[in-house]
C-alpha cells in the first residue's frame, strides 16, 4: 500500500499531525507516517510580505524524497503565499511527490472568531486530501462539494466534502494514481 509520510514545517501540533494521520487513509488507500524530522520554514520567509513562500517550501522539500517515498506532505502552521495570489492554503506539485499545507488561515481564530479544534482537523483534512489529489493529476474539479474543488475562502473549504466526487474517483482508477 502507498505510503505518506507527514513533514512538520516548523512547530506543529502533535494531535494535529496524530489527527492528520489517522483520517487521511480513511479518505484515501494510503497508510500514513509521521516523519521523525521538521523542515524549517526560515529560508521561505520574505519579510516584504510577512508570509512564506510555499513554492519554496516544496522545493527543499524535493531533497527530502527518497526513491521508495510515496508522497510527502508538509504540514505548516505558517502563513503561505505563492507570488501570484495573496495567500495559499497549500500547494502541491501537479504529478509529483511533494505537497504542503497549512492551518495558519484555517484556524477560526484567524478571522477573530472562536477556537474550533474540530472545525480546524477537518478543514486540515480537506486540504491535505486535495493537494494530494494534485500530485495525482487531479486538477480543480467544478462540483463545489468534492474536495478537489477550488477554494479561494475557507468558507468554500467548508462546503466541500471531505472525499472526492464520482467523476475525480474514477479518474484516479482509470489511470492507476492509487495503485
Amino acid at each position: 500500500m502507498n505510503l505518506v509520510h507527514l513533514l512538520p514545517v516548523g512547530k506543529v501540533a502533535a494531535s494535529l499531525l496524530d489527527d492528520l494521520r489517522d483520517a487521511i487513509p480513511k479518505r484515501l488507500p494510503v497508510r500514513c507516517e509521521i516523519l521523525p524530522l521538521t523542515l524549517d520554514p526560515t529560508p521561505s520567509y520574505h519579510p516584504e510580505r510577512q508570509q512564506f513562500h510555499s513554492s519554496e517550501i516544496l522545493q527543499r522539500m524535493q531533497s527530502l524524497v527518497r526513491p521508495r517515498d510515496w508522497r510527502l506532505l508538509a504540514v505548516a502552521e505558517v502563513d503561505l503565499y505563492i507570488p501570484i495570489l495573496k495567500y495559499v492554503f497549500g500547494e502541491a506539485q501537479m504529478g509529483g511527490p511533494c505537497a504542503v499545507v497549512s492551518t495558519f488561515r484555517l484556524r477560526q481564530e484567524f478571522y477573530g472568531l472562536d477556537q474550533d479544534d474540530s472545525l480546524l482537523r477537518e478543514r486540515l483534512l480537506k486540504e491535505s486530501i486535495h493537494e494530494l489529489g494534485h500530485t495525482l493529476h487531479l486538477r480543480h474539479c467544478q462540483d463545489y462539494q468534492c474536495v478537489m474543488a477550488s477554494s479561494h475562502s475557507v468558507e468554500w473549504i467548508d462546503l466541500r466534502e471531505s472525499r472526492m466526487c464520482d467523476a475525480c474517483r474514477y479518474e484516479l482508477e482509470s489511470c492507476g494514481a492509487l495503485a
